[in-house]
């Protein structure tokens, strides 16, 4: 059984899109320390591996490809839409992260992660 939820950025133009990541990635910081303190510190278990730090470690992944050349620079200058699935195959949950861009092929980028949070892959395709 697979079993699927997604979470989609988009914006009806490219750089709206850049600015509403921008926003997001700078208020990530504020965000972090306060809510660590909201409730005492963490004392149960660890907490699952979250859509948001997905985005968050693929887009550092991303923006790495991006600056060492193995995307070309129309991933940046294209790029249209973020989405982060998290899909179930076997009793086991991997969060995907993929970046679409408006022209050029291939037109989609995707980033695997285990249910632990571990970096399992990327590719072009999707599978």
């Amino acid at each position: 059984m697979i079993a699927m939820t997604s979470f989609e950025i988009s914006a009806g133009g490219v750089f709206k899109g850049l600015v509403a990541a921008a926003l997001l990635m700078a208020a990530i910081p504020f965000i972090g320390p306060a809510a660590a303190w909201a409730h005492g510190g963490k004392t149960h278990a660890a907490d699952a591996f979250t859509p948001l730090e997905a985005l968050q470690k693929a887009t550092r992944l991303y923006d790495t490809l991006i600056a060492e050349g193995k995307l070309d620079d129309g991933w940046e200058v294209q790029l249209v839409k973020a989405e982060i699935s998290v899909v179930e195959r076997a009793g086991k949950k991997e969060t995907v992260v993929s970046f679409h861009r408006v022209t050029g092929d291939p037109s989609a980028v995707y980033f695997f992660f285990s249910e632990g949070g571990e970096y399992a892959g990327s590719n072009f395709t999707g599978q």
